[in-house]
Parts: structure tokens; sequence; C-alpha cells
């Protein structure tokens, strides 16, 4: 392949430079903890991050993203760059994590937080990781911060929201988008719906339910697929226009980590629109 070289010898120069630095190298294998390594260590500690740590969609570190290499998803040029440490996801490939640890790699495996405290402990333990702990602290004291935001601009109005995505998707009352709305004063009614981690719900029992809000990951009014005019289906738009729709992009809550602060204050921003306020 002709990025091989190419990969090679950066991974060579970024080894160089962070040997005399006296912290751990590391390599990332997923876009989640792409993020958590952006937001935390020194850049000249970060050889790789994974093939969608470039997804403005995923990764609200997209940009920043964009000068360190990208791994190919595989074990062969992880084992090139030979990093002192490897930071997954317990859902990365487990024949290819466990390729890395039969070579002798060090491998921290972070599981899919579903709480805000499971994210603070993430944080925490990330921060152990790059060897700044009081990054971890600073960006715990951010959240923190944020989520007292969140619920001064809720106050009496402990609104009904309900977490829809494409195709009626519902996030259940076991996920880390209703932690955030949790967190910040606000109810799911997912369960409601027979919904726990997550699932799908029909248009006729989600009108039914009567939600005061729904949250969406964006506000066009436009359907480039049917997965996308489910949220633009006249029923909705008549019970749900742009005042009783909360917009919260995906990319600051498809995963755990310091982005989340920026969501509240998203939330929090949306919360004074629709309330008048």
């Amino acid at each position: 392949m002709r990025w091989w070289p190419g990969l090679v010898l950066a991974l060579a120069l970024f080894n160089s430079a962070t040997g005399a630095a006296g912290l751990p190298r590391i390599v990332s294998m997923n876009v989640c903890s792409d993020q958590l390594l952006l937001s935390l260590a020194d850049p000249e500690q970060i050889l790789g991050l994974s093939r969608f740590s470039r997804d403005a969609w995923q990764s609200f570190a997209a940009d920043k993203a964009r000068r360190f290499p990208i791994m190919s998803g595989g074990a062969e040029d992880v084992l090139v760059a030979k990093p002192d440490i490897v930071v997954a996801s317990l859902f990365d490939k487990r024949s290819t994590r466990e390729l890395l640890k039969t070579n002798g790699l060090h491998l921290v495996e972070f599981t899919v937080p579903r709480t805000l405290d499971e994210v603070k402990q993430q944080i925490l333990e990330m921060g152990e990781v790059v060897r700044h702990p009081d990054r971890a602290a600073l960006a715990i004291a951010r959240l923190d911060a944020a989520i007292a935001r969140a619920r001064q601009a809720v106050t009496d109005h402990h609104y009904r929201v309900l977490p829809l995505s494409r195709r009626g998707w519902v996030s259940g009352s076991d996920s880390l988008v209703s932690s955030l709305l949790s967190e910040a004063g606000l109810l799911n009614p997912a369960a409601d719906l027979g919904v726990a981690a997550g699932g799908y719900a029909s248009l006729e029992a989600i009108v039914r339910l009567r939600p005061d809000f729904l949250l969406v990951s964006e506000g066009s009014d436009r359907a480039e697929d049917d997965g996308r005019a489910f949220l633009l289906h006249p029923a909705l738009e008549r019970f749900y226009p742009p005042d009783k729709r909360i917009v919260l992009p995906e990319r600051l809550t498809v995963c755990g980590g310091v982005m989340l602060a920026d969501a509240l204050d998203v939330l929090t921003a949306e919360l004074k629109r629709v309330g008048g306020r």
C-alpha cells in the first residue's frame, strides 16, 4: 500500500520525539479513546489514532486529530509503532486486542459508559494513563460546572424529554444521553415505551406518549434518506415544531469524555431557547 512507508516514517518521527519526554507513548484504537487521549495527553505522546478519529460526525475532536497518524484498525501498524500503551474499547475487535497482548503490548481497555459518574471515572483513568491527573481533575471540574449551569436552566421545569434519532430509535433510560438529561433535572420517558438501553418506537407510540420535547441531533428540515424522514413526518412536525425540539449534536454525546461539558452547555442554551428564557 502506498501509505505504508509514509506511515512508518511518521511513526518513527513520533517515537523519536516522545522518547526524550519520559512520558508514555500511546496508540488509540477507538474513536472514544481517541477523544479522551486528545483531551488529556501531550501531542508528543500520541503515536496514532483510530481510523474514525477524523470523522466529524462521531468526534468532537476531528479537526485536532488531523495532525496525528491514522492506524488501520489491525495489529500490524500498532506493532510497528511500538507504543508503551494501547488504549482501546472492549467493543474493538477481540482478536486484534489479544494479538497485541500476545506480542507484549500493554492494553488499557475502556467500557462504554452509561452514566456521568462512569464518564468521570474514565477521565480519571485516562489521566493516570497519560500521567496528567491534574488535567483530568480540571476536566471533571469543568463537567461539574456545566451540570450546575444546566440544573439552573431547568429550575422548576422538569420537562419530559425523549431522545429520538433516525428511524424512530429512542435512547433509553439506561444510556449516556439519558444520564445527561437526568443530571440536568430532566426526565427521559423512554421507559413508558418499554425501552431500556435503546430501541425503536413507532410514530404512533411517540405521539401517544406526548413528551414535552424531543431531543434530536440536528435541526435541519431536509430528509436525505428514509431514516431522517422519520423525524420530519407531518405528525411529528405538527406536535413537535422547532420550538419543541432540543438540538444536541451527536458528536457531543456518542462518547463519554470532556466533550460532555460542551454537550451540557448546548443543552442549557437549547432549554433557554425553547423555554423562552
